[in-house]
């Protein structure tokens, strides 16, 4: 799964409504600019996050497996 989607789905999973644009695939290095109004993230707090978008994909693949 690409980088920068882990990314996102993190972000997402903080704030479902926020609205950003990632520049980059790392999250120590990428440009995250937000917009239309949507409070800053920390990357510690979207770092946090990633782990756990990892287990979800993960889990949702095993899922399709046994299926």
């Amino acid at each position: 799964m690409d980088s920068i989607i882990k990314i996102l789905k993190a972000i997402r999973k903080i704030n479902p409504n926020s609205e950003m644009n990632i520049v980059g695939e790392d999250i120590d290095t990428c440009e995250i600019t937000w917009l239309d109004g949507t409070s800053e993230i920390s990357k510690a707090d979207i770092k946090t996050q990633i782990p756990i978008v990892e287990q979800e994909i993960a889990d949702e693949a095993q899922a399709k497996i046994d299926n």
